[in-house]
């Protein structure tokens, strides 16, 4: 068995005294672990880093072995996202995220708003409601996707500021006042193309993505959410 691909590197782990054994997120092979031989050399470790693009080839005898990664640089991210606490957290939270598809799993959009996403996370203007976006399609990859296109009570397309917690469509401010306290809020950068997207909103982004990862995702596999999101989110507060 072999194939080629690009990948981004999710993590990496040391296996024995000269060998790691890598986990890649690609667009056509899913989130891919492999052995690299000599993956702990110098050389190597520069590019084993989280965050890195990078070509491989995977090699095995039978589909279902672990095989082995041979693996060329492409883009080097590691060096920028170590260099903020903001990135970090944020690569952590959405490499989590990924580590809920099934392995070797095809995702290729998921894949795509990943490698757009992972150049912004040290900006901490783009970087947070980038995450909050990939949030949404994770959900919708799932089975689990928002409906933020109309009101659930009315159909209006105007003026929707709310959610439901249970139905995941959005309410507009009309219909959705008297019952405010019960529902979510939808900032406005998630619906409307070059909206503002302050602390406010982007913690109401998070707190909504956050209710529907827990209920649908994490919830029902019975584990956390991811703590570097907790972080995330209280560096943001900060």
């Amino acid at each position: 068995m072999e194939w080629s691909d690009e990948g981004i590197i999710l993590g990496v782990r040391r296996h024995g005294e000269t060998s790691a054994i890598v986990e890649l997120f690609t667009p056509g092979h899913g989130r891919h672990l492999g052995l690299v031989r000599g993956g702990r050399s110098r050389r190597m470790q520069i590019v084993l880093q989280p965050g890195n693009s990078v070509r491989a080839t995977w090699r095995a005898r039978l589909d279902e072995h672990l095989g082995a990664f041979a693996i060329e640089p492409a883009v080097s991210r590691a060096a920028t996202l170590m260099e903020s606490q903001l990135a970090l957290y944020g690569y952590a939270t959405l490499a989590a995220h990924l580590r809920l598809l099934p392995e070797r799993d095809p995702h290729p959009e998921l894949y795509m708003r990943f490698l757009d996403a992972v150049p912004l996370l040290a900006d901490p203007q783009e970087g947070p409601q980038t995450i909050v976006r990939f949030e949404l399609a994770l959900l919708a990859d799932l089975g689990f996707g928002l409906d933020l296109t109309e009101c659930a009570s009315t159909g209006e397309r105007q003026d929707l500021v709310f959610v439901s917690p249970r139905s995941g469509r959005a309410v507009s401010r009309q219909a959705g006042t008297p019952y405010a306290d019960r529902l979510l809020a939808l900032p406005d950068f998630l619906r409307l193309e070059g909206a503002p997207a302050g602390p406010e909103e982007v913690a109401a982004g998070f707190a909504l993505t956050g209710h529907f990862l827990q209920r649908h995702v994490f919830g029902a596999r019975r584990i956390d959410l991811p703590p570097e999101r907790d972080r995330l989110i209280r560096r943001l507060r900060s």
